[in-house]
């Protein structure tokens, strides 16, 4: 049985997935999303919605869920173990766009809402989310439009919480065995649940209408500029790292499919063409290698 709780963040992102549907088709011009409706055998359901070869996206995925269990996976009871064993409720929005010029980046985001309870104990809460930003040929100015968006979002709720959840963003977002960071960034946060249901519901709602504001500006300033086969040569190679950190590190992958839900939903995240090459170099002073500096941790405000 869902909690008011459950049914208060159930409705709000239900009507998220449809409000970020319908900007981004228009925003593409060309495409639509298709939808499909799945139920998990376990416990619960979804909405899966991709939009392929449109104008701008090549591919655009936008996820509701709502899956419920007896027993937590061991990706969420990990950092929660005096969970272990217990039931649980989870519900969330996640989104990963790739689009299709190299100069617009790759983005993703998430927001979500758990309940778990052991059998003989209080109920047990938590928010998490957030939303980062993989560019290919970064600029300056769409970094810092992105990082102040996250800024002035956050800004409400405590001067603390864009710093905090900024720098655990950066460390979120981190492929250890690469040595850099997925992008420049964004907002990473979980476990959430100081001051109170209420205040960080508020918080939730923030991170995920504040998400558009910070992306859709980048897209308009860059999604007409001219490229070749040389700059898509390297946004494939690029999405290579996306794709090594979504099946390597990405905990909602993890839980996705821990937790028995629908494959094609969960890897709905990968970018639909990638390829990989052997001990790869940019050449020096190329566009190409100046992607580097953005990839390590720095303070774009």
């Amino acid at each position: 049985m869902k909690s008011e709780q459950v049914e208060r963040v159930e409705a709000f992102l239900r009507k998220l997935q449809d409000g970020i549907c319908k900007t981004i088709e228009e925003v593409d011009g060309n495409a639509r999303f298709i939808e499909d409706a799945w139920t998990r055998p376990a416990g619960g359901g979804g909405r899966t919605r991709v939009l392929r070869e449109g104008a701008v996206f090549e591919q655009a995925g936008v996820n509701f869920s709502l899956v419920h269990g007896d027993k937590l996976p061991p990706s969420a009871t990990a950092h929660r173990p005096e969970l272990s064993g217990g039931g649980f409720i989870a519900t969330g929005v996640s989104l990963v766009l790739h689009p299709r010029n190299p100069y617009v980046p790759t983005t993703h985001a998430n927001v979500r809402y758990f309940e778990a309870q052991k059998e003989g104990e209080q109920p047990a809460w938590w928010f998490g989310g957030g939303f980062d930003l993989t560019p290919f040929y970064p600029f300056e100015e769409d970094v810092r439009h992105w990082h102040t968006v996250a800024h002035d979002l956050c800004a409400p709720f405590g001067a603390d919480f864009y710093p905090r959840y900024k720098k655990w963003c950066d460390e979120y977002f981190y492929l250890k065995h690469r040595a850099e960071t997925r992008g420049v960034g964004g907002l990473f946060y979980d476990d959430l649940n100081e001051g109170g249901f209420d205040q960080c519901f508020q918080f939730m709602q923030a991170v995920g209408q504040g998400f558009m504001d910070a992306y859709l500006p980048i897209v308009e300033r860059r999604k007409n500029t001219p490229y070749g086969e040389r700059e898509r040569e390297f946004q494939l190679y690029r999405r290579g790292r996306y794709v090594e950190f979504n099946l390597v590190y990405d905990r909602g992958t993890l839980f996705g499919l821990q937790s028995g839900g629908r494959t094609e939903s969960i890897l709905m995240s990968l970018p639909p063409r990638v390829r990989f090459e052997y001990a790869y170099q940019p050449q020096e002073g190329s566009a190409e290698a100046r992607l580097a500096e953005y990839l390590k941790p720095r303070e774009w405000l």
